[in-house]
């Protein structure tokens, strides 16, 4: 089961990535992406395989040693785990940046390969658009959406 699990995690995904990629200004793609909900497939995955090795897991999340986290992340389940967490979090963020992309008319051809290298790489995505949304936001909007002045 870890195993279908593993494998399901990235095609649940997929569909909401492909969706910011390849068609970002149809009117649909933006009704689905500003939706929380798109995360949860991901999450629920997180939790199933979470459940049963939570008494392993705690200790590992609260008192990390290297040691110990490499060799649970070693198991399918760890690995699994993993891998749901980093799905999950990525489309988070990738969502993130498609909407505020979108609110500063950032051009699809720029914001297609930060998304791509956010799927991939995303500690190397997230500063790369960061840096794209500051060239972008010349009236410093961003600021705006924070702080509502």
């Amino acid at each position: 089961m870890t195993a279908v699990l593993f494998s399901l995690t990235f095609l649940l995904a997929a569909p909401f990535w492909a969706l910011m990629i390849f068609v970002p200004r149809w009117s649909w793609t933006k009704r689905i992406v500003e939706s929380y909900l798109i995360i949860l497939p991901v999450v629920a995955i997180y939790v199933v395989l979470m459940i049963p090795v939570l008494p392993e897991l705690l200790p590992l999340v609260t008192r990390p040693e290297l040691p110990a986290l490499a060799e649970f992340m070693s198991t399918d389940t760890g690995a699994a785990l993993v891998w749901a967490h980093m799905i999950a979090w990525d489309l988070f963020v990738g969502r993130w940046m498609y909407l505020e992309g979108r609110r500063l008319n950032v051009h699809p051809l720029v914001m297609a390969p930060v998304l791509v290298i956010t799927i991939l790489l995303a500690p190397v995505g997230l500063p790369l658009f960061l840096i794209v949304r500051k060239v972008c936001d010349t009236e410093n909007r961003g600021a705006t959406v924070v702080t509502r002045q």
